[in-house]
């Protein structure tokens, strides 16, 4: 929490071992809220203009996501992980990425991606990565892999692929509006089975209910019995209590 009416939350995904989701669910909330802290104490000062505060506001999330990225290299620790973020802040959302954890905001009923999938079957990805000397694969199985190895092509952590596997986050900022009901983030695991617009009516209905628990419980189940063997990680955020 940052100050009255402001919040950060996050979902994260790991591979490859525990390692590295458990430094980067440790870290990175930390290094947001105390690169945004810091930005909002340059404003107060002077030292930074306040006409800039949004601009500043998203390169101290993505100077944060960098930062944790590379705490973590140093640390030597295995694997990689994935994440979706929200930062609540000052009448806006900010919403963050690094592979194919994702973030669907509900808008008077209606679900919408505010966040696009890191992975190698994505167009823009494989032609960067293809630009800086590695290669995508498509599987039997009609997955595409970096290296042969890595669905996802961003990630935290990753050592060996971090020259094609990078850690930039994309980063989205929205006002939020009377409209804005709340915020579903989760891993791939759900939404590989799962439809974003599926995801939020699951979700309206546990509301609806008055049952603030029953949508986890449903979507979890949803996804298990069309076939998902990952792990699941859904968190939904109230944005009517920003709006108010």
């Amino acid at each position: 929490m940052l100050s009255h009416l402001q919040a950060f939350y996050g979902v994260y995904d790991g591979h490859g071992g525990r390692a590295a989701v458990d430094f980067v669910s440790d870290h990175l909330g930390k290094n947001v809220v105390a690169a945004v802290l810091a930005t909002t104490t340059e404003e107060a000062q002077g030292t930074e203009p306040s006409s800039g505060s949004t601009d500043a506001v998203t390169a101290a999330i993505r100077a944060a996501y960098l930062a944790t990225d590379s705490e973590l290299v140093k640390q030597g620790l295995r694997g990689g992980s994935c994440a979706a973020t929200a930062l609540v802040k000052d009448g806006d959302i900010y919403v963050a990425n690094l592979g194919d954890c994702r973030a669907v905001m509900c808008r008077g009923g209606v679900a919408t991606a505010v966040t696009s999938d890191h992975t190698a079957a994505r167009e823009d990805e494989r032609s960067r990565i293809e630009n800086s000397g590695g290669y995508v694969s498509c599987g039997s199985n009609g997955v595409w892999r970096v290296q042969d190895c890595l669905a996802v092509s961003r990630a935290f952590g990753d050592a060996d692929l971090k020259r094609w596997v990078i850690p930039e986050p994309e980063i989205r900022r929205l006002p939020l509006t009377a409209g804005c009901e709340f915020l579903v983030l989760a891993s791939d695991g759900l939404w590989n089975k799962v439809s974003n617009q599926e995801a939020v009516d699951a979700v309206s209905r546990s509301r609806a209910g008055r049952d603030s628990t029953g949508c986890f419980k449903e979507l979890v189940d949803m996804a298990r019995c069309r076939g998902s063997r990952d792990d699941i990680t859904v968190m939904v955020v109230d944005l009517k209590r920003f709006t108010i």
